[in-house]
């Protein structure tokens, strides 16, 4: 743990904190303990007692959105497991953020102000980013298989995103909670320091389409050998009661270390 790094995720967190408020949106505070942890295959949740630590505040934030309060944000701790290295941690900081009335392109200018701030905070540049989809990345010609696709995206595409990219309209197959329109996912990642920094939507609002998610990630993992995520009602009730809608969750302490120049993200956080 290295003291001056402590003081600039504490600067880097309250501007980040003090854009937000300016831009009207309203911190909630999410519960940690949940039923249902996630939709993603991939997620492996900390179980809890018969329950879940949260792996984002995504599923608590949309029932908030279907309540009527349409411009908010969490930054809260969640947790996953089987995630470690330099850049991963079981137990992190996401900054979860939703607004209405909007689609997935409007996020860009939001990060944009967000980061702006952070990095005003820490006296480091502020970035200038560029735009790429992902059939850009590809050449033009996005892999059809998955196994071609991860492949070629973690051996060839991600180590060249060194300088800061929104990496937009994903493949329909990989849409996640996210709106398809034709063959592409609504979808925007944010790639920041070479270090994926946030995942955004189109935020999707079918229950039924939501709930057929559900049941293809839990085939995927049963067929993996791994227990199902439980099916989360209240996501699906939400989905069918809110406004249209865009979020975004971004990795506080990857920014923090994007913006400071750290490699190892134990070094931004407090140790146990």
């Amino acid at each position: 743990m290295e003291p001056h790094r402590l003081r600039q995720r504490a600067a880097i967190v309250h501007a980040v904190r003090c854009a937000l408020h300016a831009a009207g949106f309203l911190e909630v505070h999410p519960p940690l303990l949940v039923d249902g942890p996630a939709l993603e295959e991939t997620l492996e949740p900390v179980h809890a007692d018969g329950r879940y630590l949260h792996t984002s505040p995504e599923f608590a934030l949309k029932r908030v959105l279907a309540a009527g309060l349409p411009r908010i944000y969490s930054i809260v701790p969640c947790f996953r497991d089987e995630e470690r290295g330099r850049h991963h941690a079981r137990e992190f900081t996401l900054l979860e953020l939703y607004f209405t009335n909007a689609g997935y392109l409007d996020l860009l200018p939001v990060v944009e102000d967000i980061v702006a701030a952070a990095a005003a905070a820490v006296h480091a540049p502020v970035p200038t980013f560029s735009r790429r989809t992902v059939a850009e990345l590809f050449g033009g010609a996005i892999p059809e298989d998955d196994d071609t696709y991860f492949f070629r995206w973690v051996d060839e595409i991600e180590p060249d995103l060194t300088e800061p990219t929104f990496v937009l309209d994903y493949p329909a197959r990989h849409a996640a909670l996210a709106e398809v329109r034709g063959e592409i996912a609504e979808r925007v990642e944010v790639y920041l320091g070479g270090l994926e920094l946030g995942n955004g939507f189109s935020e999707l609002r079918d229950p039924a389409e939501l709930r057929a998610r559900f049941v293809r990630s839990a085939a995927h993992r049963a067929a993996l050998g791994r227990a199902p995520h439980p099916v989360d009602e209240g996501v699906i009730d939400a989905s069918g009661r809110m406004p249209r809608a865009t979020g975004i969750a971004i990795g506080l302490d990857r920014l923090v270390m994007a913006l400071t120049g750290e490699t190892d993200i134990a070094r931004v956080l407090v140790p146990r």
